[in-house]
């Protein structure tokens, strides 16, 4: 059995999207205008245990994204770059339906498939970069 769609929730996230590039904008302009560089407290989890936790090489992801780095991105957080194409087919596809009014009906819709994927991306890589670790003895990140 088909599930309908739930058009006031893509609407509400396709608005959450607009107003996430919005705030990114703003960020990239203040760094541009202040350049500091910030470092994040070290993880927790690395510290306690010398393992990997799932979010590891995250925030390394995003910047590598954002110097237009694609593969490093992928190395070091691969649901980073699951999430921006993901983001960019949603906010497109969305984009063009509103503007044509419903005649172009190429939206994707909004789906919890898509939420699974990233927790099994995520368990992936940490069992994987984990894995390394132990076995090989080799530090990915």
């Amino acid at each position: 059995m088909k599930k309908n769609r739930d058009v006031k929730l893509e609407k509400n996230i396709y608005a959450a999207g607009w107003l996430l590039l919005l705030v990114g904008i703003i960020l990239l302009a203040v760094k541009r205008i202040f350049p500091a560089d910030f470092a994040l407290p070290p993880c927790v989890f690395h510290k306690w245990t010398g393992y990997y936790c799932p979010g590891c090489g995250g925030t390394r992801a995003v910047k590598a994204l954002l110097r237009g780095d694609v593969i490093g991105s992928f190395f070091y957080h691969p649901v980073v770059l699951y999430g921006a194409v993901l983001y960019g087919w949603y906010m497109l596809s969305h984009t063009v339906e509103y503007l044509s009014k419903g005649r172009l009906r190429i939206s994707i819709p909004y789906t919890e498939k898509y939420l699974y994927g990233a927790v099994f991306i995520i368990l992936i890589q940490w069992i994987l970069k984990n894995g390394v670790k132990i076995i090989w003895g080799i530090d990915l990140i």
